[in-house]
């Protein structure tokens, strides 16, 4: 009996012929997770390359080498594409959480490829998360030398003076963490509380609420309402709208986008009604004003 010849091996989705690239970042390039989770899927057996199962993230793979996660091969990959999302408030921003609290990736859309957050935010604060299908993106976009500029509104219990934000210009160190240069304005008092917007570069775990504690405040309520240059605008809560490729090619520039190895000539494998151009109902929070500033439109950084 002639046996049937071997299929071809599953080219890696991420790698270019005659390159290697560590396996971490192939699963993440391929939007499974961020390279940090991968690592920790490959400490945890459920990576394999080429049908053998690897216990160090220091393994390189090349293009005609297979990656398998739990089994399945990797996705192809698609063209990299970004996503602006309005998270709403009492949802963390994980996979899964042990203890039961409702995530973003549970409540997002189901027509959605495979994301990853740029970044978290925590379960109370709400406004703009960028997602994107590509892990290597999200990484470079975190990173503080990326320089790109978080705002917040931010409501607060107490009261400060505007000299005393203007200090914050010089970065603060607190409980032996130091915290970079920070833009802060009050805006406006509203009975016991102010409204302040807050800037920062580095988004360290915690930093609005720490800094501003340390000036006496309270945050009651915290809206992030820009990432570098995309901006909340009136998304409603719970929305989701992709980043023309053309408008992110322009923004990330030839540095961030090599940094990254984004690809933008590949396929979009999963169209969705979030995609631009798309023709759909508008959200029933869509009556509400308007800003100058459309959705989705992007700002000078």
């Amino acid at each position: 009996m002639t046996r049937k010849p071997a299929p071809p091996p599953r080219p890696c989705p991420a790698s270019a012929a005659g390159r290697s690239e560590r396996v971490a970042k192939v699963i993440a390039r391929a939007g499974l997770a961020s390279r940090r989770e991968a690592e920790a899927w490959i400490a945890a057996g459920r990576v394999a390359v080429n049908g053998t199962v690897i216990a160090s993230p220091a393994v390189n793979v090349g293009a005609n080498d297979r990656v398998s996660v739990d089994g399945k091969p990797l996705p192809a990959r698609e063209r990299t594409r970004l996503f602006l999302y309005h998270k709403p408030r009492g949802l963390i921003t994980t996979h899964a959480d042990a203890r039961g609290r409702p995530t973003i990736f549970a409540a997002l859309p189901k027509d959605l490829p495979r994301v990853v957050s740029v970044g978290r935010l925590d379960l109370n604060t709400e406004g703009l998360l960028l997602l994107t299908n590509d892990g290597g993106l999200a990484r470079v976009l975190e990173l503080p030398s990326t320089g790109w500029l978080r705002r917040y509104r931010v409501r607060a219990h107490g009261s400060v003076a505007q000299e005393a934000l203007d200090r914050l210009r010089a970065g603060i160190t607190i409980d032996g963490v130091r915290y970079g240069p920070i833009e802060a304005t009050l805006d406006r008092a509203q009975g016991a509380n102010v409204w302040l917007t807050f800037a920062i570069r580095e988004g360290k775990n915690r930093e609005v609420k720490n800094v501003l504690g340390a000036l006496g405040l309270q945050v009651n309520r915290l809206i992030r309402v820009s990432y570098g240059p995309f901006l909340l605008g009136e998304l409603p809560a719970g929305a989701v709208e992709e980043v023309r490729t053309r408008t992110l090619r322009d923004q990330l520039g030839e540095r961030l986008t090599a940094l990254a190895g984004a690809d933008f000539s590949a396929p979009a494998a999963y169209p969705s009604q979030h995609s631009p151009g798309f023709e759909r109902a508008p959200h029933p929070a869509a009556s509400r004003p308007t800003s100058p500033r459309k959705r989705g439109e992007v700002k000078r950084h």
